[in-house]
């Protein structure tokens, strides 16, 4: 890891520190807060090594001590004590060094008022094994009854060996599974190029780390390379694969002026590219930070589990030195031996990590599919509300519709072809920087029409422009300019009522003061936008389109979806007052928009849900955005919301049930009836399997 990495806790987020360590309230090994496209495995090699060392100890160990009692042998007092002294010899690395990091966890919870798991299980092993080197030592202070034949008191070197064991064991499992969590972080980071080649000011070009392109830089992207940077091409003509952003398998015609982004794939030709945004600015870097930050963030059920785990431990201490009263007391003899077992079988199985990790890692995990689902979540508080939302407030220009106007169709009179009606009009419109000319010119070529040759263009403001191509006078305009040049569009009256029914926009095209074509143009509906609102339709939502737009076009694009309500000709600073007024009504309010105008009222509403084809600043405001720009995730986002809590429920389920169940046992309750008691060891077993069997039900979710 880079030096000044900063390391976080998945089950406290709020602990930051740079480099690794233990987080000081549940001991937990800290990670880093954005992770490395390569894995640091350092954590899990140490504890594997550990818990292999310790395995080939305790094994013996709990041999040695079971043996005569399964095999019924009789054994002589120098053979008991030197299988004793062997037990000590053997349980001695693994308690006093396999463990030493749990009792620096356990003991960094204690001085920060905040017990942990550690601290149950270093209690659990120190006095298992504190107890078996007195009763090594100094046999003679136990009362008699407590002696065997050959005056030496029972020992459980065997159950600490085990127990710090099984507890490794566990925790390999877990920093395996936790690590399986960033897979898809790893995935982003790995989509980005090694190096780029940079072209210098004096024309000779070299590679160099990503690291090193700054905001400026020129940047040769050669057919078949990965663009390295967020950039504009400034010269060049290529088709780029951005099925990594869009998620559409055919590539983008790309030349000068295009914008392009980091790690999309040229494919045909080659390019130059300015560099704009490098580094944390980059589109992959803010992708990668927002699944980061929604993956340390905490949901709201999050409480319920902190709210129980802060009385948690002290709770299970109380009832661990209560089990340990009720034994000595009533209990049978030996009474104390009974007494301490079954008081540490209450300390170890009561480990409070499932319980800790049922919520984090169930977001950890959600973030990342959401990320490869092209959802990207802020935070885990937007996972959880979005299956509460009932209302779905849209933007119009951007959000139910492509954001640009495009060629809709041509009409052509007179005898004239509609390609020579585009032509002229593309011709005319070339060198016109309006976004209808654009949209004209654009899908002339996607027609693959050729463009007429225009001399003596001018521009007459408010109208159209004017020319002349192929020997005569052009005009292409609205009804103003038709109405100068003498062309009447009387003609055509009953289509361009239809059209602007439909929101289009209407132009007209004259050849010698006479009407020989009209084109439409609008903002084309997303192709995936019908079938997206009508599935979110079907999951009852109640559907509303906020726009600015008037409302005559408004209703034209709504008239063929699933709208319930249209609210038009709203001023961005108003749009936040209509999320405020649908909130007032009881309603649980998301709110989907792109652009600038729509960020106060993406951070007002319940879940603000930004396109991730549209501005920056609306990506900031809102709590959720669609990498594809495509509403139809929001469906996917609204099914792995229920997903997650429904997750994460079952998580609570498992960490509460399980120590409802599990300490009454390992406190014998069932004894008096069934003469059932729980060894520590089996307590300590059914611990590492909680957490895991918790993280294994995360991880469905993948």
């Amino acid at each position: 890891m880079p030096a000044g990495t900063i390391y976080t806790c998945p089950m406290h987020p709020e602990i930051r520190q740079v480099g690794p360590g233990n987080c000081p309230k549940c001991g937990m090994a800290l990670e880093p807060e954005l992770p490395s496209e390569h894995v640091d495995d350092s954590e899990l090699r140490s504890v594997r090594r550990k818990f292999w060392i310790s395995l080939a100890l305790s094994i013996p160990v709990v041999l040695v001590a079971m043996a005569p009692h399964m095999l019924n042998l009789a054994i002589s007092h120098s053979t008991a004590s030197n299988l004793r002294w062997l037990e000590l010899l053997l349980s001695a690395p693994v308690v006093l060094w396999a463990a030493g990091d749990y009792y620096k966890r356990g003991w960094m919870g204690v001085m920060h008022r905040a017990p942990n798991m550690y601290t149950l299980i270093g209690l659990g092993v120190c006095i298992a094994f504190g107890y078996s080197l007195v009763a090594t030592f100094l046999p003679h202070v136990f009362p008699a009854e407590l002696r065997d034949g050959h005056g030496m008191v029972g020992v459980y070197y065997e159950v600490a060996s085990s127990i710090v064991t099984l507890v490794l064991l566990g925790e390999w499992l877990e920093l395996r599974a936790r690590g399986r969590t960033s897979a898809a972080i790893r995935q982003l980071l790995g989509l980005a190029p090694k190096t780029a080649r940079r072209i210098e000011a004096d024309g000779t070009e070299h590679d160099v780390p990503l690291g090193h392109v700054h905001a400026g830089d020129k940047l040769r992207v050669r057919p078949g390379e990965k663009i390295p940077v967020d950039g504009v091409v400034v010269e060049g003509n290529s088709s780029v694969d951005e099925s990594m952003l869009t998620g559409e398998p055919m590539p983008v015609e790309k030349s000068a002026g295009d914008a392009v982004t980091g790690a999309t794939i040229n494919q045909t030709g080659g390019l130059i590219v300015e560099a704009q945004r490098v580094g944390a600015e980059s589109l992959l870097s803010q992708i990668v930070t927002m699944v980061a930050q929604a993956q340390r963030s905490r949901a709201p059920l999050q409480r319920l589990a902190d709210q129980v785990a802060a009385w948690f431990v002290p709770a299970v201490i109380v009832i661990a030195i209560a089990t340990f009263i009720v034994w000595w007391f009533v209990g049978p003899d030996p009474k104390l031996a009974y007494a301490l077992v079954n008081a540490v079988a209450v300390l170890i199985i009561a480990c409070p990590c499932a319980l800790g990790l049922a919520t984090p890692i169930s977001i950890m995990v959600a973030s990342g599919r959401g990320a490869q689902q092209g959802v990207l979540f802020r935070d885990a508080q937007a996972i959880e509300n979005l299956r509460n939302i009932d209302t779905l407030v849209l933007d119009k220009t951007g959000t139910i519709t492509i954001g640009r106007p495009t060629l809709d169709r041509v009409i052509a009179l007179n005898g004239y072809s509609e390609s020579q009606v585009l032509s002229w009009a593309a011709g005319l419109d070339r060198a016109s920087e309006h976004p209808l000319a654009r949209a004209i010119v654009t899908g002339a070529e996607q027609r693959k029409v050729q463009l007429a040759t225009v001399t003596g263009f001018q521009s007459v403001t408010g109208q159209g422009v004017r020319g002349q191509a192929d020997g005569h006078e052009l005009a292409l305009g609205n009804k103003a300019l038709m109405s100068n040049v003498g062309a009447s569009i009387d003609t055509l009256a009953e289509q361009i009522a239809d059209l602007r029914s439909e929101g289009k926009t209407v132009v007209f095209l004259s050849v010698d003061g006479r009407l020989a074509g009209a084109i439409a143009v609008g903002d084309a509906i997303k192709e995936t936008t019908p079938s997206a609102l009508q599935a979110l339709k079907q999951d009852g939502l109640r559907l509303v389109m906020l726009t600015g737009d008037n409302e005559t076009t408004a209703r034209a694009v709504a008239k063929h979806l699933a709208i319930d309500e249209v609210i038009a000709e709203v001023q961005p600073q108003d749009k936040a007052n209509v999320i405020a007024k649908l909130q007032s009504q009881g309603r649980r309010v998301a709110m989907a928009g792109d652009g600038i105008n729509d960020a106060p009222a993406l951070a007002k509403a319940d879940v603000g849900i930004a396109m991730g084809t549209g501005t920056d600043i609306a990506m900031e405001s809102a709590q959720v955005t669609l990498v594809k720009g495509d509403l139809t995730g929001i469906v996917r986002a609204r099914h792995l919301s229920r997903a997650t809590v429904k997750n994460i429920r079952q998580n609570l389920f498992f960490a509460f049930g399980y120590n409802a169940l599990g300490i009454p046992i390992a406190a014998g309750v069932l004894y008096p009836f069934t003469g059932w008691l729980l060894s520590p060891m089996l307590a300590a077993l059914a611990m590492s399997l909680s957490s895991v069997s918790v993280i294994s039900n995360a991880l469905r979710l993948r």
